[in-house]
């Protein structure tokens, strides 16, 4: 898996969108923008490139795929 850092780029640190919450997508940055469309639904600017490295999808289809439908949490 590809290790993305942050905007300044003097530490390994992953940067999550939702550090305390759920969401195992990266947060949005200068150098990792959330630009590319998630694999499963299609819809645009869902996932950073650290998000598609890790092959990830957005959270409304994660929350879809583990049985929670119409989950508390936005997409990011």
């Amino acid at each position: 898996m590809s290790k993305y850092y942050d905007d300044d780029g003097d530490d390994d640190t992953i940067h999550f969108a939702d550090p305390c919450g759920r969401s195992a997508l990266r947060a949005a940055s200068k150098n990792n923008p959330r630009n590319l469309p998630c694999p499963a639904c299609r819809r645009p600017n869902r996932l950073t490139p650290a998000d598609a490295a890790a092959g990830y999808q957005c959270n409304s289809c994660a929350d879809h795929d583990e049985g929670m439908m119409g989950g508390s949490f936005a997409d990011y």
